[in-house]
């Protein structure tokens, strides 16, 4: 809590689902369905597993996606060895569950240096790792900026390999008619405390809301800004996080957004305030800047002025971790032309719940297409994250 400024509530619940990622991949391996065989006649294919594995954990999960987070234990469950670079954001809190980790392996008996932890949090030590000949695949979650530099060292080594890097999103919301008119203050409501959770610090925070102009959206826009207003600035992981998020809100002013709400200041260090931005349909497909990820409490209202400005919008969306829809039986036409479109746009589609919250379920999704993610055929959440660090081979003829 001292490192991250995440409150401890947040902290016990992360911690418990770190041991229930954990316990996943154990009952994955006592059960029968991995590894992934297919028999026929004389062919077998089955799953071997790639070699050492350079994880890289986020700033924003000190225990689920970090030290012993999702990447770390599916690569050591697929037979990987792991070589986890320190985030600078928790070095303490790394170091300790290192230390954890260390001791349990001991314990287990497993070979010496099948974990181990680089405590140098400098980009020049990861580069390094991301280029060193002996690792053999690449596990990241973080900023666009930083993935995109491992995945272009990794590309140009003599023998590339293959890196899964979870970039984040802007999570768009697609709130239609129907709805809106049904329970928009509702609706309002459960978004507002979706984005403003911890700080807005989740990469499945819903930062791009999308409606139809219509007095019933006015409404839903004036009961998004009184959540905003009264929320209280809370602090974010670290200084130079909330240094991003000061930069991109300037972005959307740069793009055009317009401010409609703020809340309000509180003491201490690295605060960020939540805000509201809004902007018309045409502007928001004309100025890319407005596309970029906003890290933090922050959303940016877009107001379509028809149906087809609002399939034209979804269009024209990069790619994300979710997309969302909001409807009811009246706006079943409009859904059903959405759904193809968004389809093509992201590796998790909700509707009528909020994104924040990924669930270690078999059927999870988590990535979706570039820059969510570099490769959209995998999840880094849940036991499919895997088969990430396993290639096929197939045997011809062995008994």
């Amino acid at each position: 809590a001292a490192e991250t400024g995440l409150p401890q509530a947040r902290l016990e619940g992360e911690l418990t689902r770190t041991i229930n990622q954990v316990n996943l991949f154990v009952r994955l391996l006592r059960g029968t369905t991995w590894p992934k065989e297919i028999v026929d006649g004389h062919l077998r294919q089955s799953q071997l597993p790639l070699g050492p594995v350079a994880v890289f954990g986020a700033g924003n999960f000190p225990y689920a996606f970090s030290v012993a987070g999702n990447d770390t234990i599916s690569a050591l469950a697929a037979g990987c060895p792991v070589i986890y670079k320190s985030h600078p954001g928790h070095p303490l809190t790394s170091e300790w569950v290192a230390g954890i980790m260390d001791r349990a392996m001991l314990q287990a008996g497993m070979p010496e240096g099948t974990f181990a932890m680089l405590p140098d949090s400098s980009i020049e030590s990861g580069k390094q790792l991301a280029a060193h000949p002996l690792i053999k695949a690449i596990g990241f979650t973080g900023s666009l900026k930083a993935g995109r530099a491992l995945f272009d060292i990794a590309a140009k080594r003599r023998n590339p390999i293959p890196v899964y890097a979870e970039m984040g999103s802007i999570n768009p919301v697609f709130i239609l008619p129907g709805i809106l008119n049904e329970k928009g203050q509702e609706v309002a409501e459960k978004l507002a405390a979706s984005n403003l959770l911890n700080a807005g610090q989740f990469c499945t925070n819903p930062g791009l809301i999308i409606t139809l102009q219509s007095g019933d959206s006015e409404t839903f826009h004036t009961h998004f800004a009184k959540q905003v207003k009264k929320a209280v600035a809370e602090t974010m992981l670290s200084e130079s996080i909330r240094q991003g998020f000061e930069t991109a809100l300037r972005q959307l002013v740069i793009g055009g957004a317009d401010l409609v709400a703020c809340g309000m200041e509180s003491p201490g260090s690295r605060q960020a305030i939540p805000y509201m931005f809004q902007t018309d349909g045409n502007t928001f497909l004309h100025q890319p800047l407005l596309q970029e990820e906003v890290f933090g409490p922050c959303s940016l209202h877009v107001v379509a002025e028809s149906r087809e400005e609002l399939l034209e919008i979804a269009a024209s969306l990069e790619g994300q971790l979710t997309a969302s829809v909001w409807g009811n039986i009246t706006d079943k036409d409009l859904v059903d032309d959405l759904l193809p479109v968004l389809e093509t746009k992201a590796g998790r589609l909700i509707y009528n719940q909020a994104p924040t919250g990924v669930e270690l379920s078999p059927a999870m999704m988590h990535g979706g297409p570039y820059p969510a993610s570099t490769d959209s055929k995998f999840t880094s959440v849940g036991v499919g994250a895997i088969e990430r660090w396993t290639r096929p081979v197939c045997y011809q003829n062995w008994e």
